[in-house]
């Protein structure tokens, strides 16, 4: 760290820039400078399935980030923030990094799906220019490798992904194929992948290089109607149970994966798009949203769903219980966890909202 970023960090200089900081001031003069927030500039935009029909449009963008910059881990993800035309106010939403893992100040990319309910994800795959300012979060997430070429094993590694859960799956092959990891020390990468279709396939000219190579790597991609099944895992890998696996993608493929694997299998880990969907029995009571002023029949929806539906705004990332940004206060009352089925009735206890259905009256400081 150089003595003016320590300068320009420090508590005297946030004082004196108070209220609004000292980035907004750097911001201004030039939005690549930063002290402690993190920004980025689009320099590059690739489309990655134009010839798809039916499926929603995908692209790479590449991005050059501040300073401040911390660099990724391969599977890890960044909050993104940008300001919409017409909206008051900055949608941030989470992202897997798509490129091999970072160091400080380097440059990395997203690979995102126009998601139809996705007001971020459209705009950042339909309307983003290069040259486009975003801001960032530091890398955060634990779907991480710690497998590479400077600790080698004897490790054979799994990775199952479906749909766009591809992009922290090839994070993590990036990574280690950059960094030397080419089978020796009978080191193994079995990759299997799940798509709608071969046109709706993604990276699919790197895909077919990476087959071709002498790198130990095999790569299985599954289209249309095949599901993954445990007897394939088994006909690929006969040990699987007993092998490190990385799974990410739709809720319903990581339930299988799950099923296969086992309950608490510490073999596996899993990331996914959207929680699995957890029977909360029937809805009854009410729930309140307290600095709001607002009340409402309980639907048995999560709490985000249940604020959104009478229009209040609250902020979230991922929607998955994954990025902390939707904790709020439950003040009284019983929540489920959607992804586990948890119950919990503590006072006054910080919950995400956005994987917290409430069970009866609940009340929320929101």
């Amino acid at each position: 760290m150089t003595l003016t970023t320590k300068l320009l960090g420090s508590k005297a200089v946030a004082a004196l820039t108070a209220p609004h900081g000292v980035d907004r001031y750097l911001e201004m003069f030039n939005p690549m400078w930063a002290a402690t927030e993190v920004r980025a500039r689009v320099v590059d935009i690739h489309r990655e399935n134009p010839g798809a029909e039916g499926s929603a449009p995908v692209a790479t963008l590449t991005l050059q980030p501040t300073s401040t910059w911390r660099g990724h881990r391969a599977g890890q993800y960044v909050q993104v923030g940008v300001e919409l035309p017409g909206s008051a106010r900055r949608l941030t939403r989470c992202f897997s990094i798509s490129s091999a893992a970072s160091l400080p100040g380097e440059r990395f990319t997203l690979t995102i799906r126009a998601n139809d309910e996705g007001q971020v994800s459209t705009f950042l795959v339909n309307s983003a220019q290069v040259g486009q300012m975003l801001h960032l979060s530091q890398a955060d997430g634990k779907f991480t490798i710690h497998e590479s070429a400077a600790t080698p094993t004897n490790n054979h590694l799994v990775m199952i992904s479906g749909g766009s859960g591809i992009t922290p799956v090839m994070a993590q092959i990036r990574t280690l194929l950059r960094d030397g990891y080419d089978g020796r020390a009978n080191r193994k990468v079995t990759f299997i992948h799940y798509a709608r279709s071969e046109a709706d396939q993604i990276f699919a000219d790197e895909l077919a290089e990476i087959a071709a190579g002498d790198n130990h790597v095999d790569v299985h991609l599954r289209y249309g109607d095949a599901t993954f099944s445990e007897f394939e895992l088994r006909r690929l890998v006969p040990d699987f149970k007993n092998t490190d696996t990385w799974a990410c993608g739709p809720g319903g493929l990581i339930e299988l994966v799950r099923d296969a694997f086992g309950e608490e299998n510490p073999r596996l880990r899993v990331e996914f798009f959207k929680p699995p969907t957890v029977s909360t029995g029937s809805a009854t009571g009410a729930v309140s949203f307290v600095k709001a002023g607002a009340t409402a029949e309980n639907t048995g929806a999560t709490l985000l769903e249940q604020a959104e539906a009478l229009g209040l705004t609250p902020e979230f990332g991922c929607r998955m219980g994954i990025c902390f940004s939707c904790v709020k206060t439950k003040t009284d009352g019983t929540v489920r966890n959607v992804l586990t089925g948890e119950e919990s009735s503590l006072p006054d206890e910080e919950i995400r909202i956005c994987v917290s259905s409430p069970v009866g009256d609940c009340s929320v400081d929101l």
